[in-house]
């Protein structure tokens, strides 16, 4: 659902105006569910190397509250469970850094940053540059990482974090509904 509200270039999570979707439609060149169904092979095609930058981009702005110029924590990790989680490998180590971190918030340098990390340092942290330009977030992370009295605690919490990557993730209320369309999987299976 995320590549397609990207396609759609829609603004808001948990729903599509009628202007977004008559236009990503058009796009698309979808003009009943069947043909939307038969997309469904090529919007996942569009997670490649090149366009994975762009859709892990659009989600922060897209799962952001309006007003906000943050991501809540929680909001935070569950984009990333859903963007990083599965290609990662030190993604569940990551997801319990957080839920234990003082951190509430990410920041959109924060949020960029998290996959350039995930793109460039080893899972051994072996290649990680303590000189680097890296926000503190994950400075800090590579310190917590590295201390031998989280190593209990990490590999009891890892299945949790797997488990985690896996679900759902639920759509914001919204106050907005006039000239929304509303999308519910079912309706796509």
């Amino acid at each position: 659902m995320l590549v397609l509200a990207w396609k759609l270039e829609a603004e808001s999570m948990g729903f599509f105006t009628k202007e977004e979707w008559l236009k990503g439609m058009t796009s698309l060149q979808c003009d009943c569910t069947e043909k939307l169904q038969n997309k469904f092979d090529f919007l996942h095609s569009q997670l490649n190397i090149s366009s994975f930058k762009n859709i892990y981009r659009y989600a922060f702005d897209f799962a952001r509250d309006e007003d906000q110029r943050s991501l809540d924590i929680d909001t935070a990790t569950s984009m990333l469970a859903l963007l990083l989680g599965r290609t990662w490998p030190l993604f569940s180590v990551f997801y319990q850094y957080l839920e234990q971190s003082k951190y509430r918030v990410m920041n959109k340098d924060q949020w960029y940053n998290v996959l350039e990390f995930s793109r460039t340092v080893h899972a051994d942290l072996s290649n990680y540059d303590e000189d680097g330009a890296w926000p503190v977030l994950l400075d800090e992370f590579v310190e917590w990482q590295k201390n031998p009295s989280n190593i209990i605690a990490r590999t009891k919490c890892e299945e949790n974090a797997n488990l985690f990557a896996l679900t759902w993730i639920q759509a914001k209320e919204t106050k907005k509904s006039k000239g929304c369309i509303f999308i519910h999987m079912k309706d796509f299976t």
